[in-house]
């Protein structure tokens, strides 16, 4: 099946349609493209890396081809739903605009767990996180000091966005700094994952989950 940014059919639909709610909350709340343009561009941020090291990666046989609703979901869901609060917040007649933030710090969180498991999975030798015992390359759970450096740097491609919708420099440092700890938390899920805990879906959303919910506790303090 041809693959649209690493997408199968499903992911593309599933991708358009989190497009079309995503272009929706922007205009009625008045961010109108923001919100979308955050979201693409960690799609072509998201598509760069997975394609970064392909050869190797298939040659490991880690290289993921058509990702698929799941997929989209997983990582486009919570975005939604803090945009969707942020217009509650409007319709409730006090705006919030630490909801925007922690919108861009969710999108940084899957940002940074991708550039993690992407980057990573090309040098170094992989640890498990919780236990600190050798871990195999493309392991759920397992990191390395690559991926770890690269987490960071995706964290930070995304919250930088926060610069062109005027929010203060310290939005950016702490939705780098959330994103990052998302990946974290991921990275933690992913242990009981190969325990048979939960999946690489649950684990994303937690990820994403885990961004926006400390950038908004630290930003509302």
């Amino acid at each position: 099946m041809r693959t649209f940014l690493t997408l199968n059919i499903g992911g593309v639909l599933s991708a358009i349609t989190l497009g079309i709610i995503l272009l929706y909350l922007g205009w009625v709340t008045g961010e109108d493209l923001a919100l979308l343009l955050v979201m693409i561009y960690f799609l072509i941020l998201s598509t760069l890396v997975t394609r970064t090291g392909q050869e190797k990666k298939e040659k490991m046989g880690v290289y993921e081809r058509g990702r698929g609703w799941k997929n989209v979901f997983a990582n486009g869901i919570v975005p939604v739903v803090v945009a969707s609060l942020f217009l509650v917040s409007i319709y409730q007649g006090h705006t919030n605009m630490v909801l925007i933030a922690a919108y861009v710090a969710s999108i940084a969180a899957i940002t940074a767990d991708k550039f993690a498991s992407e980057i990573g999975i090309l040098n170094g030798r992989p640890t498990m996180l919780l236990t600190q015992r050798p871990a195999k390359k493309g392991e759920s759970g397992g990191v390395t000091s690559l991926g770890t450096t690269a987490s960071l740097i995706g964290a930070f491609l995304i919250s930088i966005c926060m610069i062109a919708l005027n929010m203060p420099i310290l939005y950016v440092v702490v939705a780098t700094v959330s994103g990052f700890l998302g990946s974290i938390v991921d990275s933690v899920f992913g242990y009981f994952e190969e325990h048979g805990i939960g999946n690489k879906y649950t684990s994303n959303m937690a990820c994403a989950v885990t961004g926006a919910v400390i950038t908004f506790i630290i930003l509302s303090l």
